[in-house]
């Protein structure tokens, strides 16, 4: 496992992609528990007014939806979210044509998507996008890598990811039995699926400590 990337080298090259009167958006992807939420959200704050944050668990599709769908056991997998949806809010904020943009938030303690809860203004030049699957090239994900401008996946190194996920779904309510068996099965395959198509990232980044530390206590994502 390499070093983790210099922390004041990440806010400036997130920082260059801000230009006033104009919008940018940055792509984090990665594996569960790789820290990539941790990573925007750290990011944005750094970057302050001129950049927000967008997640994309607020596509998880609903539960009651997923037991329709019989997918509910496989929670997380590419197919458990709305990918066209995410897709479309992508190409709204590039088109800048609307005054505000409402993105979801996915609440954890729920397990449930949260509409129209980050308001993206007009003005704001930089979005900072997290999600598994932004680098994933199929006909659902495909679409996604041409809308960013730039793309970085998280290598947090198997050992630390996996206990990363193994803490967080206990924190949310598994045994330690359940979270084990939900991190190195269903989750497992979705990590392979993901790690396949990092070569598509414009850069491969460890989440620093500093990181870390932002969100202590909400567990990396």
């Amino acid at each position: 496992m390499r070093e983790p990337d210099d922390w004041g080298d990440l806010v400036a090259s997130a920082r260059s992609l801000v230009r006033p009167g104009e919008r940018r958006i940055l792509g984090i992807a990665g594996a569960p528990g790789s820290g990539k939420s941790t990573l925007g959200e750290a990011l944005a704050a750094a970057v302050g007014d001129e950049a927000i944050f967008v997640g994309l668990d607020g596509f998880h599709l609903a539960n009651a939806e997923l037991h329709r769908l019989g997918r509910h056991a496989r929670k997380g997998a590419a197919d458990t979210f709305d990918a066209a949806g995410y897709i479309d809010l992508l190409r709204r904020f590039r088109a800048r044509e609307d005054e505000i943009v409402y993105a979801p938030t996915f609440d954890r303690s729920l397990e449930e998507s949260i509409a129209c809860s980050v308001p993206v203004g007009r003005a704001i030049p930089l979005i900072i996008t997290e999600g598994n699957y932004l680098l994933v090239d199929d006909d659902a994900w495909g679409p996604v890598r041409g809308l960013l401008d730039e793309c970085w996946f998280v290598d947090a190194g198997e050992e630390t990811r996996v206990d990363r996920l193994i803490a967080r779904h206990e924190r949310f309510g598994r045994s330690p039995e359940e979270a084990r068996e939900r991190s190195l099965g269903p989750d497992q395959r979705n990590a392979e699926l993901i790690d396949a198509h990092r070569g598509r990232a414009d850069r491969i980044v460890t989440v620093p400590d500093f990181a870390q530390e932002f969100s202590k206590g909400k567990g990396a994502a």
